[in-house]
């Protein structure tokens, strides 16, 4: 049954991609927030799938932390299944990912219209430079901005190092950081063609305000919050670590 589900799901997926795609190429005329509400309506459609198809579900805690305003939200990365959800979640936002995706056929030109930030990761500290600028840009434009602090998707379980980014940009435009810890990995794996169903939880953290904080200090706050939130929510998956009294 799983595979069966997974088999329809991808070619669902190659029915209405492309021409979403083609559609979201065309709209280059058009302002910035009409071109991404044309574009992103992808991603509820999306989703409606993943539920009715997939079986997979989810819920949201946390809520009433998710501020009227733009914010940068600092998510954990498991799978492809929270760039769609991120989506549906929050109001209008935009995602730092590498340049290289741009050129992908169809998604990557649908993409590219797609008010976003777009680095070279090959960049070093000019990386940074290029999300802070682009990011102040989408924030006054009124897109909240997301930032993968781990860089890359990360099995359930495991954790790499957060990288300053995100709070930097924070910091520097003066907006909050929102946490968010889930286990979208735990049922949609990264690269699997095999989607397991299954209830996803999303916890949104109360706001980081960054002022008067060094980004060092606010990037180690959201990392703080969400590592821990992952362990309290989903311990099965940290049983193998030592114990915080022998640490």
């Amino acid at each position: 049954m799983i595979l069966l589900r997974s088999l329809l799901f991808a070619i669902v997926l190659a029915i209405v991609t492309p021409p979403y795609a083609i559609f979201g190429f065309l709209t280059f005329p058009l302002p910035p927030r009409m071109r991404h509400r044309i574009i992103t309506s992808w991603a509820p459609l999306v989703m409606w799938f993943v539920w009715h198809l997939l079986g997979i579900r989810f819920k949201v805690v946390g809520r009433e932390n998710i501020p009227a305003g733009p914010a940068v939200i600092l998510s954990k990365h498991q799978s492809a299944w929270e760039t769609m959800a991120l989506q549906v979640i929050f109001p209008p936002l935009c995602f730092v990912l590498k340049r290289e995706l741009l050129k992908v056929p169809f998604f990557g030109w649908g993409l590219a219209q797609i008010p976003g930030i777009a680095i070279d990761r090959n960049a070093g500290k000019d990386a940074l430079t290029q999300v802070v600028e682009q990011g102040r840009a989408r924030l006054a434009e009124g897109f909240w901005v997301v930032v993968f602090p781990e860089g890359t998707r990360v099995a359930p379980g495991a954790t790499r190092r957060y990288k300053p980014g995100g709070a930097w940009l924070a910091q520097k435009a003066g907006v909050p950081i929102v946490p968010v810890a889930h286990n979208a990995g735990e049922f949609w794996r990264r690269n699997a063609f095999l989607k397991r169903p299954g209830e996803i939880t999303v916890s949104v953290g109360p706001l980081i305000d960054p002022a008067g904080l060094a980004a060092a200090e606010v990037n180690a706050r959201a990392e703080a919050w969400i590592e821990a939130e992952m362990r309290r929510l989903f311990p099965h998956h940290y049983r193998r670590e030592p114990s915080r009294a022998a640490a």
